[in-house]
């Protein structure tokens, strides 16, 4: 049951309606349009919106799908009904195209029926439908819409006959008109022309005895004559002849043509049908994408849950304006039933309803609606909506009478089935009375157990709705600072209107607002303040769950990372060591053997002294290739160039001429200060020099980014190859070639490590991300290497 019959105005669907028109490309698609209608029935609706749903896939994909001729056929098959009638040229060439459309969208869904199953269905309304008709009609129509010249034999003859005549037709006319030129009997500047379909020779008044013919015409000043030459006129006869028998024969050949239609008139209608709920779907399916619609799940047990909902008209409107809307989410089921809305005027209560009205409208009607696709629906027997003024002079109801019909009507008819929606729900009438009944009908209609959605200002029905199991508070959150509208519902507590601190703003004196107040009572004023305070703490809380989530979020890819390059570094160092296991195998296997064989030498040779020597200097050269790098021995105290280096002393860093001041310092490395720039070096690449020495050279730096004059930068290359290093070598690698590029001041480096399975290239990345200098990183274009060399740039 609709309540009342205005629904569609109400709620603004008629101009849903309205853009789905715009967007079929027939009549036929915006007749169906009209027969939209709202419907409780779960498998209709869940095949309206299937059918809808494959149909913006189709759109989306791309797929070449008839566009065109969706034309209705009924007036032609009206006509041709009739024994003895026929279709025209023009008649058969509206059928030809579409057939021809038919026979696309048959073709397109057995290709794609597995794809597509739902419309792929529809394909019943065809079975009857035979498409040799198509054959028939294009051997006899040409792609103008005209009939071909070999449609018959005799056709074919006739109009060949007609070419003939009309040639030697145009050479005996323009014979005589030179001949009539030349003799003056013609006026200046005229032509060959037509009258009454024949050829004739404009002659002028005075001299049409001159020439023997016939005269058809005329002009306006009577001083010019239009004549048709005597040798012309059998011509011309004939000519007429022969046009009558083409008449006679296209009229026969259409006669048979539509005679063959005749039988599938039947099919063709059905047809007709097909093409019309084709491009309503079509046209449905536009409208989703162009609103960004999705299709919510139906659910049989009662509910409503839209989530990121968007009100349609109001969106595409905001679009308009370059503005965006605010999303609206609403849960609705068990005992929460019926929400309340309460907030300030202009907050947005009215939208809220309207949107979740329309969208649940939309979604009954078999359109998909905007909302995320997590959202779900169950179906509602019952509509009723109150919103607006319903004063009606004729009946003598005032604009409170009007909503009490409502409510009666209402409070009669709901039930479970129910989902109903009214606005400033008890406004119309004295506060206190207003309030007490609104209140008794919102109890009635809790008990009936509908669903629906109530916007007011009364604190009574507030409290109704804390109070009583199955109703639910809801607020529109105001920004209590600036004062503004934020047009976002908050569900589980009631919002205050707002209204002293919006007079306020306006500028109402103290003193009026401090009279209000009192009469108002202390009372009533706190529980304002503490709905006050309490928006106040939500937005404050608010802001700071929002920091908090962001940190969260940040922390949790940051552990991924580590823990990433933890795995990663565990698995590289298995590798090599179990690498370094089989090299050593290997090497002492080789060993052995060639041990074994020096034995065996010297024991076959019998200890001959020579040959002996010999073959120890081989084993001896053999020793040497598999013996491993002489170890750096570690000192306790290393002394660099200049003398021991303690802290507080300004050194110079090896090879590069950097000077800097020593912070702290370890066994092995040392902390120095460059400037603003901070950098861990080994102690055997520094040397101790003077403090004046160091004020002296001018090399000296006063922050990170002036180092470059400190470097020669001829020697600093931006890139550095990675490829073939390992895992441990690759970091200290990175870490002295961003230092040395900071230094140098040079922003963009380059570091080339390959794709592999890997490995290099995630060590790097992560190790980039946690430096303080490194600004951002990239890929390289996918010319110079992509995702094998990573573009590094410099704050």
């Amino acid at each position: 049951m609709i309540y009342p019959r205005s629904v569609e105005q109400k709620i603004n669907f008629i101009k849903i309606k309205a853009l789905l028109k715009e967007l079929c490309s027939s009549a036929l698609g915006q007749s169906y349009v009209d027969k939209l209608s709202f419907s409780s029935d779960h498998k209709l609706v869940n095949k309206l919106l299937d059918q809808t749903q494959e149909f913006t896939k189709i759109l989306i994909s791309g797929e070449n799908f008839p566009s065109s001729n969706y034309t209705d056929l009924t007036p032609f098959l009206e006509k041709a009904k009739l024994e003895g009638a026929y279709l025209d040229e023009e008649e058969f060439q509206e059928i030809k195209l579409s057939l021809a459309t038919l026979k696309g969208c048959i073709t397109f869904f057995q290709k794609f029926q597995d794809e597509y199953p739902v419309l792929s269905d529809l394909l019943g309304l065809l079975l009857d439908l035979d498409l040799n008709l198509l054959k028939e009609i294009e051997r006899v129509i040409d792609d103008k819409g005209k009939l071909k010249n070999n449609a018959s034999r005799e056709l074919q003859l006739i109009r060949n006959q007609l070419i003939y005549e009309e040639g030697r037709l145009r050479k005996v006319m323009e014979r005589i008109f030179k001949e009539s030129k030349a003799k003056g009997l013609t006026p200046e500047d005229s032509g060959i022309t037509i009258r009454g379909g024949r050829l004739v020779i404009p002659v002028a008044a005075e001299n049409k005895r001159k020439l023997r013919g016939f005269i058809h015409d005329e002009s306006a000043t009577g001083q010019t004559v239009f004549m048709e030459p005597e040798e012309a006129l059998d011509i011309n006869n004939e000519i007429r002849d022969l046009q009558h028998m083409e008449r006679r024969e296209v009229i026969r050949i259409l006669t048979q043509l539509t005679d063959q239609l005749r039988p599938a008139i039947p099919a063709l209608r059905k047809a007709t049908n097909y093409l019309g709920l084709t491009d309503f779907i079509r046209a449905k399916a536009k409208f989703a994408l162009k609103v960004e619609a999705s299709r919510p799940e139906i659910k049989r047990n009662r509910q409503l849950k839209f989530y990121k909902a968007r009100h349609p008209i109001l969106e595409l409107a905001l679009q308009a304006q370059g503005k965006k809307i605010v999303p609206l989410d609403i849960e609705l089921e068990g005992n929460t039933r019926l929400l309340v809305i309460s907030g300030p005027n202009a907050g947005g209560k009215s939208v809220s309803l309207k949107t979740v009205a329309l969208l649940q409208y939309m979604l009954q009607c078999g359109l998909m609606i905007p909302v995320h696709p997590d959202s779900s629906s169950s179906l509602f027997t019952n509509f009723f909506i109150d919103i607006g003024d319903e004063q009606n002079l004729e009946n003598d109801l005032s604009t409170y009478s009007s909503h009490l019909m409502s409510m009666k009507h209402f409070s009669n008819f709901a039930d479970k089935k129910t989902i109903l929606f009214i606005d400033e729900f008890g406004t119309g009438t004295e506060p206190q009375f207003g309030g007490a009944i609104a209140e008794a009908i919102l109890l009635s209609l809790n008990k009936s157990g509908a669903f629906g959605v109530v916007t007011t200002h009364y604190g009574n029905l507030k409290q109704v709705a804390d109070k009583h199991q199955g109703m639910v508070n809801g607020a529109m959150r105001y920004d209590v600072r600036k004062l503004e509208p934020m047009y976002e519902l908050d569900i589980g507590k009631p919002g205050s209107s707002f209204a002293l601190e919006i007079a306020s703003k306006i500028g109402i004196r103290k003193e009026i607002l401090q009279e209000a107040k009192e009469k108002i009572g202390d009372k009533r004023v706190q529980y304002d303040r503490l709905l006050t305070e309490l928006e106040n703490d939500k937005n404050k809380y608010s802001k700071l769950l929002a920091e908090v989530t962001s940190k969260d979020k940040l922390l949790k890819t940051r552990l991924k990372e580590y823990n990433d390059l933890k795995e990663t570094l565990e698995s590289t160092k298995k590798r090599y060591v179990q690498e370094a296991k089989q090299e050593a195998k290997h090497i002492l296997d080789q060993a052995n053997r060639k041990i074994e064989k020096t034995i065996r030498e010297i024991k076959e040779k019998k200890a001959d002294k020579a040959e002996t020597q010999k073959v120890r200097k081989e084993l001896e050269e053999f020793k040497a290739t598999v013996k491993p790098e002489k170890p750096v021995v570690k000192s306790e105290k290393i002394k660099p160039l200049g003398g021991a280096i303690s802290e507080g002393d300004w050194v110079r860093v090896k090879g590069s001429g950097t000077i800097g001041e020593v912070i702290s310092f370890g066994p092995k490395e040392a902390l120095i200060s460059i400037g603003e720039l901070k950098s861990t070096v080994k102690i055997n690449r520094l040397e101790r020099i003077s403090n004046s020495e160091a004020k002296k050279d001018k090399r000296s730096i006063s922050s990170g980014r002036g180092l470059g004059s400190t470097l020669s930068v001829a020697d600093f290359s931006p890139s550095l190859d990675l490829r073939g290093k390992r895992s441990e070598e690759v970091i200290h690698l990175i870490e002295s070639f961003i230092d040395k590029g900071y230094m140098h001041g040079v922003q963009n480096l380059r570091i080339v490590h390959g794709k592999g399975n890997g490995t290099l290239k995630d060590i790097t990345r992560n190790l980039l991300r946690n430096m303080n200098t490194v600004e951002r990183i990239e890929d390289e274009h996918a010319d110079r290497g992509g995702a094998g060399v990573t573009l590094v740039r410099l704050k």
